[in-house]
């Protein structure tokens, strides 16, 4: 392990999550895409804490979403949309073709309304509290921690295309000490209440890998985007109780 190597893994990780132009300030190869995983949490900090940060100074929840979708490229709603989608059919081989449809369908919408508004409804109450920047640091660390953990343990459905195949090659050590990361920057942010967080992360994503075992028989990119982005809503709804 280097430095270098590392930095290179971090560039791949904002390429991976973000529509930031970094990825043409080097040259990224499958070595750095294996170092990626590692560094989920703290790209996923970085814009937890924006939004956050937004919501608490504009005090508007809508421009928190906002941002975070401009910096994602709504890259995370795109997929749970089409996972939303594809459960609405009824074989695993027509669910995997559904993915690849670029149109959205009426379940596609519905989740990606009520996943914004529930999303909003939390922001705004985090924002009021002036909880939005701390809860956004954790939720968006935690959360980033679960597709590398998902892809880790599952198999690539789609055998060697994707998302999720990149992904797999971060090994189960990177994996292991993302969640460790998001769960130290979790802890950082919130205390106690942050290593709450981390557990309702950990046991939602237990539960996800055997969905999705069950349901398509391991991973895609759609079903990682799918379960980041439902960890990271589900996580903000809860981070607002009293």
């Amino acid at each position: 392990m280097t430095w270098s190597g590392e930095l290179r893994g971090g560039l791949a990780a904002v390429t991976f999550l973000t529509r930031l132009p970094v990825g043409g300030m080097v040259n990224l190869d499958a070595a750095d895409v294996e170092r990626a995983g590692t560094w989920f949490p703290i790209v996923g900090a970085a814009l937890g804490g924006v939004c956050g940060e937004v919501a608490r100074r504009a005090e508007s929840p809508e421009l928190a979403i906002l941002a975070g979708t401009l910096l994602t490229g709504a890259l995370h709603l795109d997929a749970l949309a089409d996972c939303a989608d594809a459960r609405g059919v009824p074989t695993r081989q027509r669910a995997l073709e559904v993915m690849r449809d670029p149109r959205v369908g009426s379940f596609g919408v519905s989740a990606v309304v009520c996943d914004l508004m529930l999303k909003r409804a939390a922001l705004a109450r985090l924002a009021d509290g002036q909880r939005s920047l701390r809860v956004g640091l954790a939720t968006g660390a935690l959360a980033r921690a679960v597709p590398v953990l998902l892809a880790a343990a599952l198999p690539d459905v789609r055998a060697g295309a994707g998302t999720a195949s990149a992904l797999t090659r971060t090994g189960r050590g990177r994996a292991a000490g993302a969640a460790v990361l998001a769960t130290g920057i979790a802890a950082a942010a919130l205390g106690r209440r942050g290593l709450g967080l981390a557990a309702w992360a950990m046991i939602g994503t237990g539960a996800g890998a055997l969905g999705l075992r069950r349901w398509l028989g391991g991973v895609t990119g759609d079903a990682l985007g799918a379960m980041l982005e439902l960890t990271e809503t589900g996580l903000l709804t809860w981070a607002v109780r009293p």
